[in-house]
């Protein structure tokens, strides 16, 4: 299924599994669908089973928004004892999104289900919400809390979320991308093929073999991908202790309260100190199209510019940027519980399997030799482009096995979406129908009109300001610091108001800016 068909699918209000290969672009078909679900004013829970997922999205993870944090069961008084904050989130949505749901366990699905029911007094699947369920069963599956030691025993029982009740009662139209938007390399693009259906050959296994420690051209440094965080810390900081120079620094800045400015910090790969020197390989780690990088993209700071010393990075692509400062935000819906703004770059001479998940690398260097669970090597391998943007530093056989229940139950999905595709392709029309409600609109107000509005709106300002004369006034740092001193020390939102020359709903806002939307004012 192509991805215009799926959006289609998804925006007429069907509960959907969303899935294909690594690179099928699972992740920006969700991004418009959750733009033009909210355009026309759906409330949309956009949530994954991992921080480093939700960040992708700019959502939560699922078990903070159900509140079922890292509980296996409901405790007796877990509704009593539920916030109000969490069931108004739970009642309001409209629409619920899970990415990566691969990683979830069947139980913890079912769980979520049973809040939402309860929640929402509703017995139908997530009491009625429109549910989206995205990610590739062929990549990470959920992680288990036993010893990993020797490696996850291949042919076990699993906990796949496709084996949740509420998933047969959901019965989620199966929408599988088989497009690529990242391998243009059509050998290799077969052989990560292979693997999926688990009929890689002894020659294909080769040829990844072949590039055992191969040279990479066009850069000095390529980022490693390793099984462990040990190995990745140790590399880390090995690779930016031998470089030359001082150290340049950037702290991390927070708003909202402790516990959830503590657990987005978690969720992001930005680190809270970020310490560069010139000549650092280094990876962004957000996509940020005004700056000109993407999520994954790997660049060399060639120096630093500014008063505040922002880092020039020339990127693979020859593009050189000064990389400003961006925000990763905790969202519960509409609500912004917290955020924290950080240079978006973290060393990148390595970097684990698990948290490659998402990216797509121009070029790395893959320790295959200790993987412990399917779909690790699949998910490594299929981060780059093609087979010369790959190093191998080691490899085992088990890095091309992907679990056998998974290759099976992959077979029925890929049946079921070719059903839905015949069953909803009148849908298509729906695009272009919507492409000429959007060019109808009314043309943009001329200038005199425009001119009309601007006096009246300079008229009024005026008249605000002999009540507030810092009315729509930006802020200033000295201003902001005093408000948050003033705040903490007990000062009423009236003096607040008084003090500082502005409306209470400006005072409010700011407020919420520093301390999150739950700051109780």
């Amino acid at each position: 299924m192509d991805q215009e068909l799926a959006l289609e699918i998804m925006l007429a209000g069907h509960n959907a599994f969303l899935t294909g290969a690594a690179g099928a672009g699972k992740t920006h078909t969700l991004n418009e669908f959750i733009n033009l679900a909210k355009a026309a004013k759906r409330k949309v829970a956009v949530t994954a089973t991992t921080g480093i997922a939700a960040t992708h999205l700019g959502g939560n993870t699922i078990h903070a928004w159900s509140g079922l944090g890292v509980l296996d069961a409901l405790p007796r008084r877990f509704f009593d004892k539920l916030p109000k904050g969490r069931r108004e989130q739970i009642q309001k949505a409209h629409i619920l999104i899970i990415d990566e749901i691969s990683m979830l366990h069947d139980y913890r699905l079912d769980l979520v289900n049973q809040i939402c029911q309860t929640v929402r007094a509703d017995t139908r699947p997530f009491g009625g919400l429109q549910v989206i369920l995205s990610g590739d069963f062929f990549q990470l599956p959920p992680v288990t809390r036993q010893d990993q030691t020797d490696g996850l025993d291949i042919g076990k029982s699993t906990n796949f979320a496709y084996h949740a009740r509420c998933w047969r009662e959901l019965n989620p139209v199966v929408l599988y991308l088989n497009s690529q938007h990242r391998q243009d390399d059509d050998g290799f693009l077969d052989i990560l093929n292979k693997i999926r259906r688990a009929q890689i050959t002894r020659a294909d296994a080769e040829k990844v073999a072949a590039r055992h420690r191969a040279q990479l051209d066009g850069a000095k440094e390529i980022t490693e991908l390793h099984t462990t965080n040990r190995d990745v810390d140790n590399i880390n900081q090995q690779k930016m202790a031998e470089l030359p120079g001082d150290f340049v620094e950037y702290q991390m800045t927070h708003t909202g309260s402790e516990n959830y400015y503590e657990r987005i910090k978690r969720s992001c790969l930005a680190p809270e100190v970020l310490r560069l020197k010139k000549g650092a390989l280094v990876m962004a780690l957000k996509n940020d199209h005004e700056q000109g990088f993407v999520n994954g993209s790997i660049g060399e700071v060639v120096g630093f510019d500014g008063p505040f010393n922002l880092p020039v990075v020339r990127f693979r692509n020859g593009r050189q940027i000064t990389v400003n400062v961006v925000s990763w935000e905790l969202r519960d819906g509409d609500t912004k519980r917290a955020s924290i703004t950080q240079i978006p770059l973290r060393p990148a001479y390595a970097i684990t399997v698990h948290k490659s998940q998402g990216m797509t690398l121009d070029a790395a260097k893959i320790n295959l030799s200790n993987v412990f669970e399917a779909g690790m090597g699949y998910v490594a391998l299929s981060r780059v482009k093609s087979l010369d943007c790959l190093s191998i530093l080691g490899l085992r056989s088990k890095a091309f096995q992907v679990h056998p229940e998974v290759l099976e139950k992959d077979q029925e999905f890929q049946h079921q979406s070719a059903s839905a595709k015949t069953q909803f392709e009148h849908l298509r029309a729906n695009r272009q129908k919507r492409q000429q409600k959007s060019a109808a609109k009314p043309p943009a107000p001329d200038k005199a009109d425009k001119a009309a509005r601007s006096a009246a709106w300079v008229a009024k300002l005026a008249k605000m300001r002999e009540v507030y004369p810092n009315a729509f006034r930006a802020w200033s740092a000295a201003d902001d610091a005093k408000l948050k001193d003033l705040f903490t020390n007990g000062t009423n939102l009236k003096d607040l108001s008084n003090h500082f020359g502005r409306h209470t709903g400006s005072i409010r806002a700011r407020l919420k800016k520093h301390f999150g939307d739950d700051v109780k004012i």
